[in-house]
């Protein structure tokens, strides 16, 4: 079970004092004082209540009457009282609401959890009232822990236990404080985020060009296989998709449930813990990376927020709603100083990015992704009016290029794709429907669009372009270009000038049976239109090679910028567009559902990473195996390609071969991406797991035989040369 011992935000070893002047509540304006806080009241009824909700949720890992166990911490004694003296109650209701208990942490009700901590805090000594203890976030914020005496009767008595207090005149011999990082912590420049070291991963894709790749080469073929396992963590239970960040010697983690980590990534000790309390009835949803920009990490939260912590203690700095509290997976793209944030277009009128100036957390402009009529592109919708227009998801952080000053997203296609299938045939009206499926390039300063390019009109099918998009320098007849490379999930690869959104070439994986070609001067794609869903009465099944989960999906490629070779893991699928009934439930409102298959040609093996030249759109090998891909790439200097799938086999193949040269197993499915660093002259490989993500939903039933976790776990390792 997870230590309910300890605070959200967990001070490394500072005296008691300070402890609790930093946990009293942050003041959001100067205003008139506010009433000093006052110890929690609870009655011996709710005392009573949690005693019994304590021994059917909490008693395996805690003990008998809070004493502790071979699983958790003791919940009374030295330990809690000098962690919780004096500390806001609405730190510790935080921390017990987002941890306990581990299998359905924030379940309870806010009564129950409230109920548990009277009985928590009659245990520890304090007396019983005639008020209750309050379940409100205000009303807990203004009261502080009262824990009794030390040598307190009755929690001596019911303290005891393989956990209870230290015994009468014990003194605890010198021990030296373990290493902290962050003493040493630099936060990252605007110059060090635009060329950062080799040695820290400072972006999801490690850098702002969404490159996947790492400079270091102490891992190399000749090495690899032995890679060890450096150290391993539990994070908070669930599924997880982000990918940690690491620089000068710490990682950060976000986890399900709204948790962010700061560990020592030498050795995996914790530094900080902020977990946030959802408001009752949210549930949370994954997110697939933070970033971090000078002294603050940024992060969407599961109900609707952008929060700025201080990323040497993950203290609030600020914490700002967004609009309509909307869905979001994708994390924040932080540039020149604007902290950019997409949402689900699951909505009327459609998703947004929103921008924030960083260090205050103002709110500096939107742009939607779906334009209104009388905007530019506001004609593209087939005469819908803008209210009900939905999609232009922003699923994944977007990619910024120093050297152009611009921000690059990919706006999802819709799946209220009904209203779209038939043009009106009025003049001047289109069903293109921008900007999905487009890059969009954006100033940051100001939102303003430099230039877009749609890479499929009218997408039928939900075979997103929405995903990273790679910014490098190709020669293209002799001369440098700096371009931007991004595909959909058939796999098909367009390439444009990173200033302009000038279309130069396109190559295919090989993997979709859709898409024709691409006209040379201005790469619209030409469709087999044998293939299009049908408007009328009489409607047929299609099979469309990928399946909606993709080919190639949210998990990134790596690009290896020395080289110019793309590493990109894919799924081998297909899918039967299957007409629904009248009145049914489809997945598309054209009235259409997907269903599964594998492509016509399977030999049972759907995973792959493809190796292409993208200069030339030459394939340069392709490893294939059983277990579907669900991370995204690492290619290394030293030669290597990293990458995990479903079976729970995190793999290094030989980038210029496709050989697999080393393997482990871990112990979840990994879902996010691998990544590498370096400590102390140390190279290390990380990679997060946590069954759940997307991958995992859509492919398991194509290998019944690899059995999948029966529980939610989540875990960060880390493997070193041994």
């Amino acid at each position: 079970m997870n230590d309910p011992t300890r605070p959200c935000i967990e001070h490394r070893e500072l005296p008691l004092a300070v402890l609790a002047v930093l946990a009293l509540p942050l003041a959001a304006n100067a205003q008139a004082p506010a009433p000093p806080p006052a110890p929690a009241p609870f009655t011996a009824e709710q005392a009573a209540r949690g005693r019994a909700e304590y021994e059917r949720s909490c008693v395996v890992c805690h003990g008998e009457n809070l004493a502790g166990g071979p699983f958790a911490q003791p919940l009374t004694g030295s330990r809690f009282r000098d962690r919780w003296a004096g500390h806001s109650m609405d730190r510790l209701f935080t921390q017990v609401r987002t941890t306990m208990p581990p299998d359905r942490a924030g379940q309870l009700s806010r009564e129950t959890y409230a109920d548990l901590l009277a009985y928590i805090l009659e245990v520890n000594g304090a007396p019983a009232s005639d008020q209750p203890l309050p379940s409100g976030t205000e009303a807990l914020a203004a009261l502080f822990v009262p824990v009794g005496e030390r040598n307190s009767m009755q929690a001596r008595m019911r303290s005891s236990g393989p956990g209870g207090f230290f015994a009468d005149g014990v003194v605890l011999p010198e021990w030296p404080a373990p290493a902290d990082p962050l003493a040493d912590f630099r936060p990252p420049t605007d110059a060090l985020l635009e060329n950062p070291p080799a040695g820290s991963w400072l972006h999801w894709r490690g850098d702002y060009e969404s490159l996947g790749f790492s400079r270091l080469d102490q891992i190399d073929k000749d090495n690899v296989s032995s890679l060890g396992v450096a150290w391993t963590l539990s994070l908070p239970p669930g599924p997880n998709e982000s990918t940690p960040l690491v620089h000068d010697g710490v990682m950060f983690v976000h986890s399900y449930g709204d948790h962010i980590q700061a560990l020592n990534a030498a050795t995996g000790d914790e530094l900080w813990h902020y977990a946030r309390e959802l408001p009752e009835g949210t549930n949370p949803s994954v997110k697939r990376n933070i970033s971090i920009y000078g002294d603050k990490l940024y992060a969407a939260t599961s109900d609707g927020h952008v929060v700025a912590l201080d990323a040497m203690t993950g203290n609030v700095v600020w914490d700002r709603a967004l609009e309509d509290t909307p869905r979001m997976t994708g994390g924040p793209l932080v540039a020149r100083g604007v902290v950019m944030q997409g949402t689900d277009g699951r909505r009327h009128g459609g998703a947004f990015l929103q921008a924030f100036a960083a260090e205050t957390g103002e709110p500096l402009w939107r742009f939607n992704t779906i334009p209104r009529p009388g905007e530019p592109g506001g004609d593209s919708w087939n005469a819908l009016p803008w209210e009900a227009r939905s999609g232009g998801t922003i699923w994944t952080s977007g990619s910024f290029d120093p050297s152009t000053g611009l921000a690059y997203i990919g706006p999802a296609p819709t799946y209220d794709t009904g209203p779209l299938l038939t043009p009106v045939r009025q003049s001047g009206i289109t069903n293109d429907a921008l900007y999905t499926n487009s890059t969009v390039a954006l100033e940051p300063e100001t939102g303003r669009i430099a230039w877009h390019f749609q890479h499929v009109a009218n997408d039928q099918f939900d075979l997103d372009w929405a995903f990273e998009r790679t910014v490098t320098d190709i020669e293209i007849d002799g001369m440098p270009r700096r371009v931007l490379v991004t595909a959909g999930k058939g796999g098909f690869h367009d390439a444009l000038d990173a200033a302009t959104g000038e279309y130069l070439f396109s190559f295919d994986m090989g993997l979709q049976n859709l898409i024709l070609g691409a006209n040379r001067e201005t790469g619209a794609k030409l469709l087999d239109e044998s293939l299009l869903p049908d408007a009328g009465a009489d409607r047929r099944t299609k099979t469309i090679c990928p399946h909606a989960g993709g080919g190639r999906s949210w998990i990134p490629s790596a690009l290896n910028p020395e080289t110019g070779i793309l590493y990109v893991p894919a799924v081998e699928t297909c899918m039967d567009m299957v007409p629904v009934p009248e009145g049914e439930n489809a997945a598309l409102s054209s009235g259409y559902q997907w269903r599964l298959r594998p492509r016509p040609d399977s030999d049972g093996r759907y995973g792959r990473i493809q190796a292409i030249d993208v200069a030339s759109g030459e394939t340069l090998w392709t490893e294939r195996q059983r277990a579907p891909q669900s991370t995204g790439v690492l290619a290394t200097a030293g030669g290597l390609v990293f990458a995990g799938a479903l079976d729970r086999w995190l793999t290094a193949y030989d980038d210029a071969t496709g050989e697999a040269l080393w393997r482990v197993r871990l112990n979840d499915v990994p879902n996010s991406n691998p990544v590498s660093y370096e400590v102390d002259g140390t190279q290390y490989i990380a990679m997060v797991v946590g069954y759940g993500g997307a991958q995992v939903a859509s492919f398991p039933r194509l290998t019944p035989e690899i059995p999948l976790p029966a529980t939610r776990s989540s875990a960060v390792w880390v493997f070193e040369l041994k």
